[in-house]
């Protein structure tokens, strides 16, 4: 059970400076129509596996090819000039334009290395690549590390024609070679073996020679082909040899060596190399000068001769946990470690490393000045150790708005920070912003938090002295906690199940569950504290003393139920959690169509559509979620705010998984499992038969009601529901029958309503049968007609459901529905006009008491915005209950739980008012 307040979801670490922090989404993307279309290709605004980027002039230039296999491998390098007339600025109001995804931008001007932008031959002249990896410019000069044909091609100027010729190629003596080494084994100070790593830095060139093993540095720009480097870091020569096959190399990390570097960057003052075979970056304080010259200091290991992949034993080792066996267990990576890093980049101020095989980027908020240092942020990743693309749980950190998988290249423009992700085609764009929302920050506004509950039942007899002892948590790690209670003299299990939930939720309460008594059943409800699927994994059991003749019974071994609100479908009422969100509350009008997209000077953006807005307050948001994203499984998702006093700010992009349905019910506000807001359906007593099976011809399937029968002979051809609508037509074609027949919303079944209102209509009796050996199957839910009330009266202790009675609920995130003309319709912030019958793409299935739930009707309502109606009729002999739970589920998503208020005909109940008086009635039995 949780009060819901901003403090249920605000992450530790919210501040108010704008900056990058772990687990943030991209606020744009460029080479891909949304962030999660992946689309392989080529073209001046589709992307294939991207490899380095480079930023200088306002122009982003991107290597669209690897040497991690990603596919395509283009063979190019794009120039989009002018980002800034594509790329919004962060606080930019971005208008309705109608575009799926206004902040999925980009348009190459220019390319290289092919002669049009759909071309994606290998090559080998002044005009062409063969897997080219690296890019790098000092807004004048432009070089490519053009890895298969072991060179690195140099512009005098960056090129403003397709395909222009590059004016100086060094590792090669001239554009048609293309010989590793010269084609012999030593290297030289000319020759190069598949160079993957380059830069420019004050008219210097630096060349990461990978598969040498080494880092080449011409002090001035070279001016000639083949001309010979002035420097050489990593080896003791120019001509040092090393084994090329790096299965056979021997592994002994040193100040002065490398494994493989991949990329070599400077800030100016001090020079970066990503190791990658050693995982790790080396750092120079200053800028080396001479052959072999050691590094200082190491990021990723803890000293500058260990390289071993995320050595978290010796970088984090208070982060070690100790598993079931006694054994030392070591988290797989941490903010210190790194796997294959690819890339290191500083703006200056700070320190970004693409640690590849961890599929995150490390942010250092200045550059480290010892080794082991750990980074103050994670891009691309919740959390340390949280792998979103490699995790088999978690499908959807494959292709999302907040997750790169191997990152290749870093470059930034003062205000951006851009990110090659080459699995998913895509060049990602982080921009720092206020943190006022959370990781998952965004959810369901109905269901906003699911959690697992469990429940301990007692039973038997109470004998005075017998001890009754609650285990919750988990013994094997010391986090289990114990609860007793003694039975006493003259004892009542409301006194058992009262007592223990008083020392349950005794001080600040049990860390993982809060209880509540149901003692019409005997029983404790336990909520988890924890939110989504972390609850289901909460131990709980009970035990009694040696001869007790007490019973307790448990729902089972753990908590269960726990579901992730925060994933969302498309067209769902959210609600956005935060902090500073606002400087006022305020509402949309009442009868607004469409909603209005900015109130108070807040607009919300997902993948920068505006999105229409409910409410705005400092701590939550209500908005809805654009139908459109339905072609995603994930959208960024950020807040701009203009402020009473005119600053504008907004909020860093979180993102915001997407599926195709996950339900909510709305419920009263308060501790869970809430009240649902819940009415009676109908003023008319209702029955329902339910036509299953198959039509199979001369089968008779046949309706009783009280002594009238109507029975109906299946013909060939017929089908279910021809079958359900003959029924229908026999009973409505009889003008003394005291009932009428119609068709429910779902399947095939006959709903029956009284023709007069109010109890009279009650009692009325129903059956159903077909002939021996029929295929077709009729079944009567309900044996009579029951449960008159008055229509729309809200379901509350004082005039409570009953059993068989129809309820109607109120739900949003059940996704598409199968009507096509309404999903045509559909507009986001719009009311539905249509009033056709429609039904979610996923089936809605419903438990109500621990027992199933007949779904009438699922779906949208008319007049509404992302509003769904649920029509559920209860079990005919659900028991009892003033705290009946209720949930939905659509698949695998389950709603939040709800309760209503049972009590069964079968005892005393509080009477309903008369459905044609409004006056209290007494209910007969």
């Amino acid at each position: 059970m949780r009060k819901y307040g901003i403090s249920l979801l605000l992450a530790a670490g919210l501040c108010e400076a704008a900056d990058f922090f772990s687990g943030m989404a991209a606020r744009a993307v460029i080479g891909q129509r949304t962030f999660t279309a992946q689309t392989p290709g080529a073209s001046d605004v589709l992307l294939g596996g991207v490899g380095g980027i480079a930023y200088a002039n306002g122009a982003l230039i991107v290597v669209d090819d690897n040497r991690v296999s990603a596919s395509p491998q283009n063979n190019r390098v794009l120039i989009f000039r002018n980002v800034g007339s594509f790329l919004p600025a962060p606080t930019a109001e971005l208008p309705a334009s109608g575009v799926r995804c206004p902040v999925c931008v980009g348009q190459a001007t220019v390319v290289l290395g092919q002669p049009d932008f759909t071309s994606s031959d290998i090559g080998l002249s002044e005009k062409t690549f063969q897997h080219p990896t690296a890019v790098a410019t000092d807004g004048q000069y432009l070089a490519v590390a053009d890895t298969d044909n072991n060179r690195v091609l140099i512009w005098k100027s960056i090129p403003a024609v397709n395909q222009a010729p590059a004016d100086v190629v060094i590792g090669q003596p001239d554009f048609k070679t293309n010989k590793a080494n010269e084609g012999n084994q030593a290297p030289s100070a000319r020759s190069l073996r598949g160079p993957q790593g380059v830069w420019i830095q004050a008219g210097r060139l630096y060349v990461a020679d990978t598969l040498n093993n080494r880092i080449l540095v011409w002090r001035n720009m070279p001016t000639q082909n083949f001309q010979q480097a002035d420097l050489v870091l990593g080896q003791s020569s120019f001509t040092a040899t090393t084994t090329q096959d790096l299965r056979s190399q021997s592994f002994d990390p040193k100040p002065n060596n490398m494994l493989a570097p991949v990329s070599v960057t400077s800030d100016g003052l001090k020079l970066l190399v990503a190791d990658l075979g050693h995982n790790r970056v080396l750092v120079w304080n200053s800028i080396p000068d001479s052959n072999q010259a050691p590094a200082d200091l190491a990021i990723g290991q803890p000293d500058l001769n260990s390289g071993a992949s995320n050595n978290t034993q010796n970088l984090c080792p208070e982060n070690r946990t100790t598993d079931s066996s006694g054994n030392t267990v070591y988290p797989a990576s941490c903010n210190a470690s790194l796997d294959f890093p690819r890339y290191a980049y500083s703006d200056g101020k700070r320190l970004f490393v693409a640690d590849g095989g961890n599929d995150r980027v490390l942010v250092f908020n200045s550059i480290p000045t010892q080794s082991g240092q750990e980074a103050d942020a994670i891009v691309g990743q919740v959390a340390s150790g949280i792998n979103q693309v490699s995790d088999s749980a978690n499908p959807l950190g494959r292709g999302s708005a907040d997750s790169v998988a191997t990152p290749m290249g870093i470059t930034g423009d003062g205000t951006n920070l851009y990110v090659s992700d080459p699995y998913r085609r895509r060049v990602m764009v982080f921009t720092p912003g206020e943190t006022y929302i959370p990781y998952s920050g965004v959810r369901n506004l109905f269901s906003r938090s699911v959690y697992a509950v469990g429940t301990i039942t007692f039973s038997g007899t109470l004998k005075e002295g017998d001890k009754v002892t609650v285990h919750i948590g988990d013994s094997a790690n010391n986090q289990e906690k114990t609860y007793d209670y003694t039975v006493v003299k003259n004892d009542s299990f409301t006194r058992v199940v009262n007592n223990l939930v008083l020392t349950i939720n005794a001080d600040s309460g049990d860390p993982l569950v809060f209880a509540t008594p149901n003692t019409n059943f005997n029983t404790i409800i336990l909520t988890s504290r924890l939110q989504g699927d972390a609850g289901n994994s909460i131990p709980i059991s009970v035990t009694t003393s040696d001869n007790a003749v007490i019973t307790a019974t448990t729902s089972g071994a753990t908590l269960s139920g726990g579901q992730d609100a925060a994933k969302i479908a498309p067209g769902t009422l959210v609600a956005i959690f935060g902090a500073n969100l606002s400087d006022s509350t305020a509402s949309a009008p009442a009868e607004a169509d469409p909603l209005p997209t900015e109130l108070a000077g807040v607009q919300v953006y997902f993948d920068g559509i505006r999105a229409p807005l409910l409410m705005v307050s400092p701590t939550e948001i209500r908005a809805q979620v654009p139908w459109e994203v339905n072609d995603s499984n994930s959208i960024s998702n950020y807040v701009r705010i203009q402020r009473s006093s005119g600053v504008v700010v907004t909020t860093a992009a979180v993102a915001v998984p997407i599926i195709g349905e996950n339900p909510g019910l709305l419920a009263q506000e308060g501790t869970d499992p809430r009240p649902a807001i819940a009415v009676h359906s109908s003023s008319q007593a209702t029955a329902t038969v339910s036509v299953d099976g198959s039509a199979n011809a001369s089968d008779v399937a046949t309706i009783l009601i009280e002594d009238r029968s109507y029975s109906y002979t299946v013909q060939s051809g017929d089908t279910l529901e021809s079958i359900r609508d003959a029924l229908i037509g026999k009973i409505n074609a009889n003008a003394d029958e005291k009932v009428e027949a119609y068709a429910a919303g779902l399947f095939t079944r006959i709903r029956l309503r009284a023709k007069v209102q109010g109890p009279a209509g009650n009692g009325i009796p129903i059956s159903a049968s077909t002939n021996d050996g029929a295929q077709v199957i009729l079944t009567a839910t309900n044996s009579s007609t029951c449960c008159a009330n008055v229509a729309g009266a809200a379901v509350t202790i004082d005039n409570p459901a009953i059993p068989g009675e129809t309820i109607i609920f109120t739900a949003t995130g059940l996704g598409l529905v199968t009507n096509r003309d309404i999903v045509a319709e559909l507009a986001t912030g719009f009311r539905l006009k249509s009033t056709e019958s429609n039904t979610p793409n996923e089936f809605v299935s419903s438990l109500i008491g621990g027992k199933t739930a007949n779904v009438l009707y699922s779906g949208l309502q008319p007049g509404m915005v992302g509003i769904y109606r649920v029509e559920l009729e209860l079990n005919s002999d659900i028991p009892t209950n003033p705290n009946t739970q209720v949930t939905i589920a659509q698949d695998v998503y389950v709603s939040n739980i709800v309760t209503i208020p049972v009590f069964n005909p079968a005892q005393d109940l509080p009477p309903p008012p008369d459905a044609s008086t409004g006056n209290v009635v007494r209910r007969r039995r």
